[in-house]
C-alpha cells in the first residue's frame, strides 16, 4: 500500500534527528511511535494542511516500519481509505 521508498519534510527530519541527539532513539522508532501517538490522540490527517514531503532522508518503507509494516498499512487504510498510495504516505509522514 505505501510506496517501497519514503521521505518526510525537511522541518520534521530535523525533529527527529534532534530527538536522537537526546534521547539515543533512531528516526525510525522514534517516527513509528509518534504515528501511533496520532492515532491514539485522534489526530487526522488533512490534505488541506498537507506539507511538502522535501526532506532528503529518504528510506525504504521496511526500514521506516520495521516489524510494524503490516499494522501500520492496514490502520493508514482503515483510517484514511479514501486516499491513495501518496496520500497515505502523506498521511504517515503528517504524523511524525
Amino acid at each position: 500500500m505505501l510506496p517501497n521508498r519514503m521521505n518526510l519534510n525537511r522541518t520534521t527530519e530535523e525533529r527527529l534527528k534532534k530527538l536522537k541527539q537526546f534521547t539515543g532513539i533512531s528516526p525510525n522508532v522514534s517516527s513509528r511511535i509518534a504515528f501511533y501517538r496520532s492515532i491514539e490522540s485522534d489526530f487526522r490527517y488533512s490534505a488541506e494542511s498537507a506539507k511538502k514531503l522535501d526532506g532528503s532522508l529518504v528510506l525504504d518503507k521496511v526500514t521506516w516500519l520495521g516489524d510494524t509494516q503490516l499494522i501500520t498499512e492496514l490502520t493508514l487504510k482503515l483510517t484514511y481509505p479514501e486516499l491513495d498510495e501518496k496520500g497515505k504516505m502523506a498521511a504517515w509522514a503528517s504524523t511524525c
